[in-house]
């Protein structure tokens, strides 16, 4: 089965840029309630991907020892409830030793009807959205989204079906992405070297911008805050469908990819080095110009 590359081009035409009436609140409020005082660097990926891919405004919402760290890194973030036209939810947190209040904090931003980014430690809880949703699972975490759904709930006693379907190639991975999404009735970006997003319509497309480099701790937490950014963005212009936040999660994917070969120098056919996650979240600005430069 073919899927089409998203391009740049694509990611330009979900990209929006300001204009001379244009606000921070026009262009897009992100809210992350990510991280915890175990994985407190989470929460600062995510809110520097999400400030970096454009945001007019984050919000920061949890325990206030991370806080204080997101802070120091983004002081120009807003900690505390407020107009939030896009949620991240997730990120650096375990959802085995996740508090009772956290759990009814993401079922509100679930429930509340906005755009949600739903990441790590609160893809268990990707079912109950009430409005659009977008999982970044990566393999390992994939079977998180589709157990509450009835789907995988054979994979006891160390059988793993899922795992090994995910492991046939391209086609099967695709299959069980899309069979996924329509379960879901939301879109699941998978991540990977090929990452694959598909909502529930039938819409679907592939991610190669990346670059092997990729593969270091946190990046995903920049691509959650990224992805958050660009969804704010699309909904703070307008409703907000499936398919829109399909574009949406292929365009956020896309920027980070590419800051991903920016940060590495992995361009022109050069091997590239070693990143960090803050190395990529620092090149979102100059993925962002790449992606305007490549549309006719």
């Amino acid at each position: 089965m073919t899927a089409r590359e998203w391009s740049a081009a694509d990611a330009a035409s979900v990209l929006r840029t300001p204009t001379a009436a244009s606000h921070k609140y026009s262009r897009g409020v992100v809210a992350l309630r990510t991280g915890s005082t175990a994985y407190p660097g989470a929460a600062v990926l995510g809110v520097e991907g999400a400030a970096r891919a454009g945001a007019g405004m984050v919000r920061w919402i949890g325990d206030p020892d991370v806080g204080r760290l997101v802070l120091q890194r983004r002081p120009e973030t807003v900690t505390g409830e407020g107009r939030t036209d896009a949620w991240v939810l997730g990120s650096g947190v375990d959802a085995r030793t996740r508090p009772d209040d956290v759990r009814a904090a993401m079922l509100d931003a679930l429930r509340s009807g906005a755009p949600v980014v739903v990441d790590a430690g609160a893809l268990d809880l990707a079912a109950e959205a009430r409005g659009p949703v977008v999982v970044t699972p990566h393999d390992g975490e994939l079977k998180e989204v589709r157990i509450p759904l009835g789907l995988g709930v054979d994979d006891v006693e160390g059988d793993d079906p899922l795992a090994d379907r995910l492991r046939r190639g391209f086609d099967e991975r695709l299959l069980v992405v899309r069979e996924t999404a329509v379960a879901l009735g939301g879109v699941v970006l998978l991540k990977g070297a090929a990452t694959i997003v598909a909502a529930p319509t039938g819409w679907f497309t592939v991610v190669r911008a990346g670059t092997p480099w990729l593969a270091t701790a946190g990046t995903g937490d920049v691509l959650a805050g990224a992805i958050g950014a660009v969804a704010a963005a699309v909904a703070g212009a307008g409703p907000v469908d499936a398919e829109a936040l399909g574009r949406a999660a292929a365009t956020g994917a896309w920027l980070h990819g590419h800051a991903g070969r920016l940060a590495a120098g992995a361009t022109e056919g050069r091997p590239g080095h070693p990143i960090t996650a803050l190395d990529v979240a620092a090149h979102l600005p100059a993925a962002y110009a790449a992606a305007f430069g490549a549309r006719p």
